[in-house]
């Protein structure tokens, strides 16, 4: 069942690049490691509320490259790779670091207290922003970015796992959405996507 639910995000995701006049296969002109979104018809705004009920937006971030993803704290590989892996591009831009905001939206608010969520992204970078929204806010969202997530009973029903979109969203200094940067590309991909669009607002 699990597959055929990424198969389906798979195919959904294709088309919806497709549609929007990106290719899903890196184009020989784009300057990328990940998929260009430049132009992309979603993924166009987010607001939600952070940990300390402030409503956020990509506004709040403009001069920044922003990176978001959306994940958990209970996620046992994908989510504190990705973390640790912006952390890491943080600390390898040196001063530049400073222009890189990481966003963490969690998929699973009923588990992911503020406090929790504070202490996670903390343990990665402090300046890392967690937004945890209602249900109804979290699910709205995710259809903006056209993110898939659902939650997979455990043993109990206090063990359930979350399946989630394994990728980062990346946003210019102006706040649109640019590179989809998949799962599993590594840190070098990711810096040198961060540094075209860092290279590209000093022009």
């Amino acid at each position: 069942m699990i597959k055929k639910r990424a198969l389906l995000l798979l195919g959904t995701l294709g088309l919806s690049l497709a549609l929007s006049g990106c290719d899903l296969y890196q184009s020989s002109k784009s300057s990328f490691k990940g998929v260009d979104l430049t132009g992309a018809k979603y993924a166009r705004e987010l607001q939600l509320p952070d940990i300390d009920g402030r409503s956020r937006s990509l506004a709040d971030f403009k001069g920044k490259v922003v990176v978001v993803f959306f994940g958990f704290t209970q996620c046992p590989d994908v989510c504190p790779t990705t973390m640790a892996e912006l952390s890491q591009v943080k600390k390898m831009l040196g001063a530049d670091g400073d222009r890189v905001q990481g966003v963490f939206v969690t998929v699973d608010p009923d588990r992911d207290t503020p406090e929790l969520l504070k202490a996670y992204l903390g343990s990665f970078d402090p300046s890392f922003v967690a937004l945890r929204g209602s249900p109804e806010q979290l699910k709205a969202a995710a259809q903006e970015f056209k993110v898939y997530y659902a939650k997979v009973p455990g043993k109990t029903p206090e063990t359930y796992t979350m399946d989630h979109t394994a990728a980062s969203f990346l946003f210019d200094t102006e706040g649109r959405v640019r590179v989809f940067s998949r799962y599993g590309s590594g840190a070098e991909a990711l810096s040198q996507d961060i540094m075209t669009l860092l290279a590209e607002a000093k022009r």
